[in-house]
């Protein structure tokens, strides 16, 4: 099941979730960067586990709940987090965000009212050329009390 769809394709079994989920399926919100887990560009969460799918192989993806960047809008309503960094420009040129998004609501699954230290440790494994992590952890920080809110 993928951003709450069950899903059908077929892979060779040395396609990455990452490949498939860009190639076949056409889900390209979720990006390529280093394509060896360094970076977290291709953050998906599974099974609740935050992982990087470069790392995953589709075929180990069978029967798993999958969440993409496209599954977190719901229609036109943007999820908090997109809205906050949107907002408040938590973002910049866009090939980082989507694994920033998904880390952020994978953490807020977990830690609905985290600190800014357990939002950095959560954010770590994302890297973003194009700004400083300040923005992108008040950004994080601002949405959880959204959310609490709500």
């Amino acid at each position: 099941m993928i951003n709450g769809e069950e899903k059908e394709f077929l892979c060779e079994p040395r396609q990455s979730l990452l490949e498939v989920l860009r190639d076949v399926l056409y889900l390209t919100g979720t990006k390529e960067g280093c394509n060896d887990g360094n970076c977290g560009a291709c953050s998906v969460i599974v099974d609740g586990v935050l992982l990087d799918a470069c790392c995953m192989l589709a075929v180990e993806a069978q029967g798993s709940r999958i969440e993409t960047i496209e599954g977190l809008a719901r229609g036109a309503e943007l999820h908090p987090l997109q809205q906050v960094f949107l907002e408040d420009t938590g973002l910049q040129c866009g090939i980082c965000t989507p694994g920033f998004l998904i880390s952020a609501k994978a953490l807020l699954d977990k830690h609905p009212n985290p600190d800014e230290q357990l939002v950095r440790h959560w954010l770590a494994g994302n890297l973003c050329r194009c700004t400083g992590y300040d923005k992108l952890v008040r950004s994080v920080l601002k949405a959880a009390d959204t959310m609490a809110e709500a």
